[in-house]
């Protein structure tokens, strides 16, 4: 089955001129928007789902797959949408994304069961999916590569902004009376209608016309080789051992689909991953280092905030005003390497000293337990905000310059899909390690002080209604254990710091299309 566009092909010489500074920020402001928002849903239920769970009776299982379904469903879907974008009306992809979204977010919020909320969660993610890839794309067509530095800083800002505001916005709406956990969803719907409606007026973006054979095949695959390894590390160790033969099953399963992915891809003439962009040492080298990032950006969000609440005995608020030194040095950090990687034209060094920044602040939070100094924890969290924020965007920044405006969308999506998948199965191995940790810590305390860790009911979370002494030994697992997790991340992000001193740093063009660019 053949797809195709339905505007006139372009020629260089009939390319559009470029826009002028007060245009791209028309069309950012609609992007930003639509973008905060699908992002801030990815975390905004982090501090509601206690509430979630408990009000529709869920189960342990249900309770992860609240978060890991729409961050797996936006890893799928986002080099699907990637590709789309380089072949259909990027306008129109983006607002149906937007408008996917809306319906996801209403129904989530209207979910009688979680069954439901789980089902509108995959709607989301998908949605998430579109949005992240198209504004990616968008950006990558209508800004020559050295300005794109100073807008893909205001991109980053926004995403890590959402990223890290999502619990603190999610545990206000749940303290505060008369709304509840369902407004979670529902607070995200008219800022994405506001940019659905500015989107309509701003933007204007040709696209070139051709007729392709969709890579259906190669979405299947996708899926599944992007699937097996969540779904073993959301069963492994309950529903079965770690090291089983069900294990081995999952990454068999696993090895089989990325061989076929990689032959499928190969082969076909428009790939969903393009392997000749992978292979490239750029791209491959960003990739790397975007997996390493994905998993801080998550795990940072998610577990500090856990930190607070359990180890420290903060309510859901307070542990969201806490993780602000987190926003903010995100937004330094973009901020400032995108206006000078804008004015200079040089990146490696960013990627370089956010790297050096992440691994800092990651091995920092690795020494902290329950009895560790508030403000320590706001410090270390700082460098990894500085960290997230100069490498989130130029990882990509530096793979568009690689690449002509007609792979732009493919290649942005392709180091999008792997930061996401690094952030899902990164959160959900460092939880599991997390859990495991917690479980042996508590057990052996409490058959210690010859109380059955089994008898009580109830969870070691609502630390509150636990005895005192119980309470302490439950305080002290989780700061320890957080500790250790956050250990397994800064050795991981010593890739990111690999990458960034092996990748070769090209001079950014200030072209649009790579063939301008190599004819001046």
């Amino acid at each position: 089955m053949q797809l195709s566009t339905e505007s006139a092909a372009l020629t260089p010489a009939q390319a559009p001129a470029e826009l002028s500074h007060r245009e791209i920020m028309e069309v950012l402001l609609g992007l930003l928007a639509a973008l905060f928002t699908a992002i801030l849903s990815s975390t905004i239920v982090s501090n509601a789902l206690p509430t979630i769970i408990a009000e529709l009776d869920g189960s342990q299982i249900q309770y992860t797959w609240v978060v890991t379904a729409s961050l797996l469903a936006m890893t799928v879907s986002t080099p699907i949408w990637g590709k789309l974008s380089d072949l259909v009306n990027k306008k129109v992809l983006v607002q149906i994304s937007i408008v996917v979204f809306v319906i996801g977010s209403v129904l989530a919020g209207l979910s009688r069961n979680l069954p439901e909320l789980i089902a509108m969660r995959v709607v989301q993610g998908i949605a998430m999916g579109g949005l992240t890839a198209n504004a990616q794309s968008i950006i990558g067509s209508i800004i020559p590569p050295r300005q794109r530095g100073r807008y893909s800083g205001y991109m980053g800002a926004t995403m890590a902004v959402a990223t890290v505001s999502g619990p603190l916005l999610g545990g206000l709406i749940v303290d505060t009376p008369g709304l509840g956990w369902r407004w979670t969803f529902f607070v995200c719907v008219p800022l994405a209608l506001i940019s659905l409606v500015v989107l309509q007026k701003y933007l204007r973006i040709a696209t070139v016309s051709r007729k392709v054979d969709f890579d259906y095949v190669g979405a299947v695959l996708i899926a599944i080789a992007a699937s097996l390894p969540l779904l073993w590390v959301t069963f492994a160790g309950d529903s079965f051992d770690w090291i089983s033969w069900q294990s081995a099953a999952f990454w068999a399963a696993t090895i089989v689909a990325s061989l076929m992915l990689v032959r499928v891809e190969l082969r076909h003439p428009e790939p969903l991953l393009p392997i000749a962009v992978v292979r490239e040492r750029t791209t491959a080298l960003a990739i790397i280092g975007s997996v390493a990032v994905g998993i801080a950006m998550f795990g940072a969000s998610v577990f500090i905030g856990q930190y607070f609440q359990v180890a420290g005995g903060r309510t859901p608020t307070q542990a969201g005003l806490l993780t602000i030194p987190l926003m903010l040095g995100s937004l330094f950090g973009t901020l400032l390497s995108g206006q000078l990687i804008t004015r200079f034209g040089r990146w490696k060094r960013f990627l370089i000293i956010g790297s050096g920044s992440l691994i800092l602040g990651l091995g920092l939070l690795s020494t902290i337990d329950h009895r560790t100094p508030e403000w320590h924890a706001m410090t270390f969290i700082a460098f990894v905000g500085i960290g997230m924020g100069m490498l989130l965007q130029n990882y990509v920044l530096a793979v568009q310059n690689t690449v002509d405006v007609s792979q732009v969308g493919a290649a942005s999506a392709t180091v999008a899909f792997f930061r996401s998948l690094g952030g899902a199965v990164g959160v959900s191995v460092l939880g599991a390690i997390l859990a495991s940790q917690v479980k042996n810590d508590v057990t052996s305390k409490l058959a210690a002080l010859g109380v059955d860790p089994a008898g009580g009911g109830g969870s070691l979370l609502d630390v509150k209604s636990l005895p005192p002494e119980v309470a302490e030994i439950v305080r002290s697992a989780y700061g320890d254990a957080t500790g250790t997790i956050f250990l397994v991340a800064a050795c991981v992000a010593v890739l990111s710091l690999v990458a960034a001193l092996l990748i070769r740093e090209v001079p950014l063009r200030l072209t649009v299309r790579k063939d301008d660019a190599d004819q001046a």
